[in-house]
């Protein structure tokens, strides 16, 4: 066995208060996430067959590391990072040049700007259908405290 560490493949995406590492390594050992204020991330684990990866990046901004979760599943690890100022990142790493190769864009979870917003109304709008079913349930129950008060009318 040699000591050689290999690089998970990492997919990111983010938000306008966070950013998404979702490291596809199934199985993973002893994960270790280490995150510092000024934006450095550094990732190890062990693999299925017992082999090291890792890796480090250095993001575009500043971080809060007290904000920053670990989710281990059994395909892959979630790592949220919390920016320490809300908003959009130009790119993931602090160097313009290419990422490397490992490092892909999470298109699953991927959202724009401006979809940030509209991911939020589209919740408001589920709510609003709902709302829709129990006015309906509530109209029937007034329908019933009527009757009593027609018997009064046709009486007096």
């Amino acid at each position: 066995m040699s000591d050689m560490s290999r690089h998970p493949e990492v997919l990111w995406a983010q938000r306008s208060d966070k950013i998404y590492l979702t490291v596809a390594l199934p199985d993973a050992k002893n994960v270790s996430v280490k995150s510092e204020p000024q934006g450095l991330v550094s990732f190890s684990a062990k693999g299925k067959g017992g082999e090291k990866f890792d890796f480090s990046l250095e993001l575009y901004g500043t971080i809060n590391p007290e904000g920053c979760k670990t989710n281990i599943g059994l395909r892959n690890i979630i790592c949220s990072i919390q920016k320490e100022q809300k908003s959009w990142w130009k790119r993931l790493l602090k160097s313009d040049a290419k990422p490397a190769p490992y490092i892909k864009v999470d298109w699953n979870k991927w959202c724009d700007e401006d979809e940030e917003e509209s991911e939020e109304s589209d919740l408001a709008s589920e709510d609003d259908i709902a709302k829709g079913v129990d006015e309906d349930k509530s109209s029937d129950d007034d329908g019933m405290l009527y009757l009593p008060d027609l018997e009064k009318a046709r009486r007096s």
